[in-house]
């Protein structure tokens, strides 16, 4: 295990703690866990708040995404593991303003049971919550059960709409219809090159035989849909493409933003090679690319790989994209 850190067990405090004494104008903790973090004018009185969270080792996601026009508060739990209740009820805590709070995360069952305890804490507090999963990953189930499927980058895309849809005011029922629409017009699927090595044990987190790659692998290493042979770019993009396109029923005319995102150790390089055929694929089937987004949004440490998500747009959901938003690793407008 090669990696620049101190103890394992130290880890995520130690980064958590670095994202802190960087960005104070941004966020804070609103106690003494470093696990919890929030916007730095939070609680906004009045304004919808939303919470995040998930396991470590995916920054940006999850605490990335903590600032303006984007999510209010995150709780984080170890390297791919979940968030304790008592973590994500210290957020909502945080970030309730009285007009409720919002829960935003991926679909993943330690996930999943904790923000239902957090929300159990805070309607005994008073704190009404409404919940929104993302679940994107058209490889981890067919479109027929979609509502089972994980969560992956295209969350980004709920985050940057809902987080625009409180900014300017509108009720909890309002965000979470946003959040929900999204993510039902949206579609993400990954390629993996190589594992992650995981910081507590020095082990990767899934085995890939050299030369091999795996569509559709997950980002803690979850199985994809197809292993072999290591392939070119533009037939990766295409095989990606095809499934997303067809998952979302999108036909010429359509408009999409589409985010090409590293899942860590990928250079910038090749996923500007990987949008490139991306473009031109969707182009030939008379679909705009009206947002392009290319670099890290949700990584795996240093897993080697990429994945690709699609957005289907319509005017009200680019007008959400294109609305001012701003984090420690996040600027729009």
């Amino acid at each position: 295990m090669r990696k620049i850190i101190n103890a394992p067990e130290s880890f995520v405090d130690e980064f958590v703690e670095g994202i802190l004494l960087a960005h104070p104008d941004l966020v804070k903790t609103p106690g003494e866990d470093l696990r919890v973090l929030v916007r730095a004018d939070a609680p906004r009185p009045g304004q919808v708040g939303i919470v995040t969270g998930g396991g470590s080792g995916h920054l940006p996601l999850f605490k990335g995404y903590v600032g303006q026009g984007l999510c209010s508060g995150v709780a984080i739990g170890n390297v791919f593991s979940s968030p304790s209740s008592e973590q994500i009820f210290e957020a909502t805590k945080a970030v309730d303003g009285g007009a409720g709070v919002l829960y935003l995360y991926g679909n993943y069952g330690g996930d999943v049971f904790n923000f239902d305890l957090a929300a159990d804490l805070a309607d005994l507090e008073g704190i009404t919550t409404k919940t929104v999963l993302g679940r994107d990953d058209v490889a981890s189930q067919p479109n027929e059960r979609k509502l089972d499927r994980r969560g992956v980058a295209g969350i980004v895309f709920a985050y940057k709409a809902a987080g625009a849809a409180a900014e300017r005011g509108d009720s909890l029922d309002e965000v979470a219809a946003v959040a929900e629409d999204v993510i039902e017009h949206t579609a993400t699927m990954g390629v993996g090159l190589a594992p992650t090595i995981l910081p507590t044990t020095g082990q990767p987190s899934f085995e890939l035989p050299d030369g091999e790659i795996e569509i559709g692998i997950g980002i803690h290493g979850e199985p994809g849909i197809q292993r072999g042979a290591l392939r070119t770019a533009d037939e990766i993009a295409e095989q990606i493409v095809t499934a997303l396109v067809a998952d979302l029923g999108l036909s010429a005319g359509a408009r999409v933003a589409v985010l090409v995102n590293g899942l860590g150790a990928t250079p910038l390089e090749e996923l500007y090679v990987l949008y490139r055929k991306t473009h031109q694929l969707l182009a030939g089937l008379g679909i705009e690319v009206a947002k392009p987004y290319i670099g890290e949004y949700a990584t795996s440490l240093e897993m080697a790989g990429a994945s690709i998500s699609l957005l289907e747009l319509n005017d009200e959901r680019l007008a959400l994209l294109q609305a001012p938003a701003r984090s420690p690793f996040f600027q729009e407008g």
